[in-house]
């Protein structure tokens, strides 16, 4: 039996829509998560103000250390920019599965990121206490 062309091609998807993702209600999920990894965002810029100006830890990020120490409002500005503008790019590509990783990795690493400053905060607090 012979198979024509246009049965193979009903009959198999194209390799491009093969690996489309999401559906609607998975865009809004992907939609909560970056608005979250925003908020995570600036919780980190937050924490990291209070934790540099109180002379208890420095800014990794070498390119942004300056702003954090002489222009911490700056500072904020830029690094909600930058967060926003990725994610907004990210949100762009949702369709590619790539850019769904992505979202799902930026989320992970804000959220690490929160709990280790949460984690700093009990240390201070119970060493405040104690002390």
């Amino acid at each position: 039996m012979r198979t024509t062309q246009a049965n193979r091609s009903i009959s198999r998807p194209s390799r491009r829509s093969r690996f489309r993702v999401g559906t609607q209600q998975h865009f809004r999920w992907l939609q909560g998560i970056i608005k979250t990894v925003l908020v995570l965002n600036l919780l980190d810029a937050i924490f990291t103000l209070v934790w540099v100006r109180a002379g208890l830890a420095q800014e990794a990020n070498a390119l942004m250390r300056d702003l954090v120490h002489e222009h911490a409002v700056l500072f904020v500005v830029v690094k909600v920019t930058l967060v926003t503008l990725g994610s907004y790019l990210l949100w762009r590509q949702r369709q590619r599965p790539a850019a769904v990783v992505g979202v799902f990795l930026v989320f992970l690493v804000y959220y690490g990121i929160l709990l280790y400053h949460l984690q700093y905060s009990s240390f201070l607090v119970r060493r405040l206490s104690m002390g």
